[in-house]
């Protein structure tokens, strides 16, 4: 197993408790790699064989590189930015008989309740800050333990091993200070930042788990960390990206979308046309007619990397009679007759194809028929790029709790397909295709 590559994708994860963050990781890996931002604001200029990239609420990002000769199709992966987390509401924080002060918060994605608990928090996001040149924004990272949310103790709650139905208004208000401090959030924001109260304006504030990532099991065998899903491909796709050539007549793309856990529909989430802009600024500055950059597009390829659910080895009924991928069973290609995935046959080719030349693993996932899925990228992405989809990603334990387990091999799988995919000129047919 591929010990150095689990310690970058710790690494990274560690360094991005919010979307915000991981954009930020994202956009410093791409100019260390000598790639030009562009700004949404500006008229583009693009040169051929150039490397860009350009963000959107500094939660989205897209990087791509014009081939050294006129482009033919676009070959694209799509991952996610953000988890489910808690964010702090404004004004948010509430006293108790002037002893506690804690944070009120709600629900960002549909995170497992329970693994938030009694955990080591802390306090990451965006503020605005007023300066000599403007309001600017600034990131806020309280880079130490800070809060917590404590259980209520079994004697007071006797029936808690029996199932609990948590009261997010009661039971999950986060306990971060005691009442000597006057009001302490915004006074925390502002020491981290070195700004005065009156100049911070406002700010997007989420609690993350403090965790760190690290392997497990009798040989390491395991990989627990929170935000796997779905940093874990957004990671994936960079090292992929950042690793292979400039195609001759390929644009290479990979776009890191916000908002997916909560349904993508922002102006930075896969429904927004975030991606349909930058491909239309490229085929603008690459002088092609809308019947060529149509055709193109008839021409490319786009996976949505977004992680799926491993058999578990307590309720191995949860899964699926015949698809039962596993932690260190390689990619995984998702399927779903609702075309909640976009996988088909002939996507799914592609991808299996790709695994096979460069000796990749590869299994397969679907929900058992009578248990509902969640959703991903590809369906809702595709809705404004209209082009042919495989949704793949890698298999992993507690899905959405704080901290997730998945297969220490397994990043190493997708990294190796996502960098032959880029390093593939995959040349879609009438009803088939080829590999160059």
């Amino acid at each position: 197993m591929n010990t150095s590559r689990n310690e970058r994708l710790f690494h990274f994860i560690g360094e991005s408790p919010t979307a915000f963050h991981a954009v930020e990781n994202a956009r410093r890996m791409l100019l260390d790699s000598g790639y030009t931002e562009l700004s949404e604001q500006d008229v583009w200029e693009l040169s051929a064989g150039g490397k860009y990239f350009t963000t959107r609420n500094h939660t989205s990002i897209a990087a791509f590189r014009i081939p050294k000769e006129s482009y033919t199709h676009f070959q694209i992966i799509a991952s996610h930015s953000d988890s489910p987390s808690f964010k702090i509401k404004d004004g948010g924080v509430i006293t108790v008989e002037n002893r506690y002060a804690k944070l009120n918060v709600e629900r960002y994605g549909g995170m497992i309740a329970s693994s938030w608990f009694d955990r080591p928090l802390s306090i990451a996001g965006r503020a605005l800050v007023r300066t000599e040149n403007g309001v600017r924004e600034r990131l806020v990272n309280i880079a130490r333990d800070l809060a917590v949310i404590p259980n209520l103790a079994v004697h007071f709650n006797r029936e808690i091993n029996n199932g609990y139905a948590y009261n997010f208004s009661k039971d999950l208000p986060v306990l971060f200070a005691d009442c000597r401090r006057e009001n302490p959030l915004r006074s925390l924001v502002c020491e981290e930042l070195a700004v005065s109260p009156d100049d911070l304006l406002d700010m997007d504030l989420f609690l993350y788990c403090r965790q760190p990532g690290t392997q497990i099991g009798a040989d390491g065998e395991f990989i627990l960390c929170p935000r796997l899903d779905d940093l874990q491909c957004a990671f994936s796709s960079l090292e992929g990206f950042l690793s292979s050539e400039t195609s001759r007549s390929t644009v290479q793309m990979a776009v890191i979308f916000d908002n997916e856990e909560v349904g993508s529909q922002t102006r930075q989430g896969a429904l927004s046309t975030f991606l349909k802009d930058c491909i239309e600024r490229i085929r603008d500055c690459s002088g092609k007619s809308v019947q060529e950059h149509l055709a193109a597009l008839a021409k490319s390829f786009l996976l949505s990397a977004d992680n799926g659910h491993a058999v578990h080895p307590n309720h191995p009924e949860k899964s699926d009679v015949t698809n039962r991928p596993y932690v260190n069973g390689g990619v995984i290609l998702k399927y779903n007759a609702t075309q909640k995935y976009t996988t088909d046959s002939f996507t799914a080719s592609v991808v299996k194809e790709l695994c096979r030349r460069n000796e990749i693993p590869c299994q397969t996932f679907s929900n058992r028929p009578d248990i509902a899925g969640g959703s991903t990228l590809g369906n809702l992405s595709t809705s404004q790029v209209s082009v042919p989809t495989a949704d793949i990603g890698l298999a992993q334990l507690a899905m959405h709790s704080a901290c997730e387990t998945g297969g220490a091999e397994d990043t190493e799988s997708l990294c190796r397909l996502m960098t032959a995919f880029y390093d593939t000129d995959i040349c879609l047919l009438p009803g088939g295709f080829t590999f160059a």
